[in-house]
C-alpha cells in the first residue's frame, strides 16, 4: 500500500477526535442528540480548520445506526461506507472545478430521491464561493425548503463572496484559527503513535508556521519527518528542511537596525539568503518578531501571551528596552507594505535591501513616526554630547558627529537666524510632514521689535492653532525649525483670525535664496 499523509491518515472520523473548534463540534453534536438537525449549514473558515473534515463526521453522525452521544459509531456498515467513499448517502462536489448552473441543475434533480439506506442524503459543496451567480440562484429554492431527506452543507474559505440570499438560508458557523499550542499537542500525539523522536521546540515552531491551520501543519510535519527520517526531529533540523533561519539572527539585524549600521544589516541579508531561506518567509519572521516586541513593551504581562521560552523572553525584552514602541510599530508598518509588494515584484532581495536601509535610516520617511525617532537621534545625541555645530551659517554649515568630551549646547537663535526662517518658513513648510503641513500652511510667519529674539508664528486659524499646540506637533515642529539653524529657537504662537494683530510679514532685503535639496529615495515605496 502506497504511503498516506498523515493529516490524511489521522484525519478524525467522530467529534470528540476534532481539535481546536470545540464550541462548533458542541453545537453540532446537541442537535444531533436532541433531533435538531438544520437542512443547510454554512461552514467558514481559513484553510485546514476542519470544514469538509466536520461535514464528513456530521454525514456520518446524522446517519450513524448507533450513534454514541452525538458521535457516529464507526462500526456499522452506513459509517464504514461514508468513511471509505462507497456510499450514497454522501455526495461530495468541488465547486472550484464545478462551478456553472449544469452542475447545480445535475444536484438538483436527485435530491428528490430519498436515500436507499439511513436517513439522510447530505450534499458538501467544498469551496462554495466559486459557484457562479446563475448556480447560486438556481440552488436558491431548494436550499430554502429541501426534502425531509436532505442536508446542504457548504463550506467556504472567502464567506464573503457567498450571497446573502444563500447566505440567510443557512446555519453559519465560523471556524476560527487553531492555537498554537493545540496544534502542537496534536503532532505530540501523531509523533508518538508514528515512532518519531521529536523535541517540544521544533514541535513548535512547527505549528507556529502552520499558522493556524492543522492540515498546514502536519503536511510540514510530514516534509521534515521524510527529511530525517530516523533521526530525532529538532529544532536545526527543522529549520533547515523549511529553508527558515534560527531566532537569533532576528535579534542581530534588528541591533543593528537601530545602531544605524547600513553596512553590516545588508552583509545579514547576504547570511540570510545564502542559508537559502526565501526572501518572504523571512520578512514574514522578522515581522513577526517585531510583533512580540510590541507586545512585549505594550502588555504588562507578555509571557501570558508571547508561546516562546524564559530565554528567548529575556533575550526579547532586552531588544525591546532599547527603543520606544512607536520604533517597532514604525518597524513593522514598513515591513507589512514590504509584504505586499514581494508578490509583484520579481527583485525580491533588492526590495528588501532598500526597506532595511529604510529601517536604518528614518529620514528617508517623512510619516510622523519617522520624523519622531529622528528627533529623538538628535536629542540623544546632544545628551551623549556628540552634536558639534561649527561656524553661524545656516543651512550651508556642517555638523560633525565625532565624539567630544564635554557637551556643546546649541546656541540660541538671533535676530538674524529669526529673519532667516522668515524668509525660508515656505521651504520650512514644503519639507515638513503632511499632517504638519496642513497646520504650517495655515501659519505666517513674523518679527516683533519688542521681541528680536523671538519668532512670532501667527496662525490665522484656529484649527491651526489648537493642533500645533499639541504637545507632540509642538515638539516636531521645534524640531524642524532648529534644525533649519541649528540653534535653538525661541518662538511664539499666538491666533490671529481677524488678521490684525501681525498684517504684515517682515522680510530682509536680500533673502536667503538657499536651495533646500529634498531626498525623495522613498518615493519607490
Amino acid at each position: 500500500m502506497s504511503y498516506m499523509a498523515l493529516y490524511r491518515k489521522f484525519r478524525p472520523q467522530t467529534f470528540d477526535e476534532v481539535r481546536g473548534q470545540e464550541a462548533i463540534v458542541t453545537t453540532l453534536k446537541n442537535q444531533i442528540i436532541q433531533n435538531r438537525i438544520g437542512h443547510a449549514y454554512l461552514f467558514c473558515g481559513t484553510r485546514g480548520t476542519g470544514k469538509t473534515t466536520l461535514a464528513k463526521i456530521m454525514a456520518k453522525a446524522v446517519n450513524c445506526e448507533h450513534p454514541v452521544n452525538g458521535n457516529p459509531c464507526m462500526e456499522c456498515d452506513t459509517c464504514k461506507a461514508i468513511a471509505n467513499g462507497t456510499s450514497l448517502n454522501m455526495i461530495e462536489m468541488d465547486a472550484a472545478s464545478n462551478s456553472g448552473v449544469d452542475n447545480i441543475r445535475e444536484l438538483i434533480k436527485e435530491v428528490d430521491y430519498k436515500p436507499t439506506r439511513g436517513k439522510y442524503k447530505v450534499y458538501i459543496i467544498d469551496e462554495a464561493h466559486n459557484l457562479s451567480p446563475e448556480a447560486f440562484n438556481a440552488l436558491l429554492k431548494t436550499l430554502e425548503e429541501p426534502p425531509e431527506h436532505v442536508i446542504f452543507i457548504l463550506a467556504t474559505t472567502e464567506a464573503h463572496k457567498i450571497l446573502v440570499t444563500i447566505m440567510s438560508r443557512c446555519q453559519r458557523y465560523d471556524f476560527k484559527r487553531i492555537p498554537l499550542e493545540t496544534i502542537a499537542g496534536r503532532m505530540r500525539e501523531l509523533t508518538d503513535r508514528e515512532g518519531v523522536s521529536a523535541t517540544d521546540e521544533a514541535l513548535n515552531y512547527v505549528a507556529k508556521a502552520a499558522d493556524g491551520s492543522m492540515r498546514d501543519g502536519l503536511s510540514l510535519l510530514d516534509q521534515c519527518i521524510a527529511f530525517y527520517s530516523g533521526e530525532e526531529l529538532t529544532l536545526d533540523k527543522v529549520l533547515v528542511s523549511l529553508g527558515a533561519v534560527k531566532t537569533d539572527i532576528y535579534s542581530k539585524i534588528f541591533n543593528d537596525v537601530i545602531s544605524q549600521n547600513v553596512t553590516q544589516v545588508v552583509k545579514d541579508l547576504e547570511e540570510v539568503v545564502v542559508a537559502g531561506t526565501e526572501i518572504s518567509r523571512f520578512v514574514a519572521d522578522f515581522t513577526w518578531y517585531l510583533r512580540n516586541l510590541m507586545i512585549i513593551k505594550s502588555s504588562d504581562a507578555p509571557a501570558e501571551i508571547l508561546d516562546v521560552t524564559t530565554e528567548s523572553m529575556a533575550e526579547m525584552k532586552a531588544d525591546a528596552a532599547k527603543v520606544e514602541l512607536t520604533t517597532i510599530m514604525r518597524f513593522i508598518r514598513i515591513l507589512s507594505d514590504l509584504t505586499g509588494s514581494l508578490k509583484l515584484t520579481t527583485q525580491a532581495r533588492i526590495l528588501t535591501e532598500m526597506t532595511l536601509i529604510k529601517l536604518c535610516t528614518p529620514q528617508m520617511d517623512k510619516k510622523p513616526d519617522a520624523l519622531m525617532d529622528r528627533i529623538r537621534n538628535i536629542e540623544k545625541r546632544l545628551d551623549e554630547g556628540a552634536f558639534v555645530v561649527t561656524g553661524t551659517q545656516s543651512t550651508s554649515q556642517t555638523e560633525s558627529f565625532a565624539p567630544v568630551e564635554k557637551k556643546i549646547e546649541l546656541p540660541e537663535a538671533i535676530p538674524a537666524d529669526i529673519q532667516q526662517i522668515v524668509d525660508e518658513w515656505s521651504s520650512i513648510v514644503d519639507n515638513a510632514e503632511a499632517l504638519l503641513k496642513g497646520y504650517m500652511n495655515k501659519v505666517d510667519c513674523s518679527m516683533d521689535a519688542s521681541k528680536p529674539d523671538t519668532l512670532i508664528l501667527v496662525a490665522k486659524f484656529k484649527t491651526a492653532y489648537d493642533g500645533l499646540m499639541e504637545e507632540e506637533h509642538a515638539k516636531m515642529l521645534s524640531g524642524i525649525i532648529n534644525e533649519r539653524v541649528r540653534k535653538e529657537v525661541k518662538y511664539e504662537l499666538v491666533l490671529d483670525e481677524n488678521g490684525t494683530k501681525y498684517s504684515k510679514i517682515p522680510h530682509s532685503k536680500q533673502p536667503n535664496m538657499q536651495i533646500v535639496e529634498e531626498d525623495n529615495f522613498d518615493e519607490g515605496f
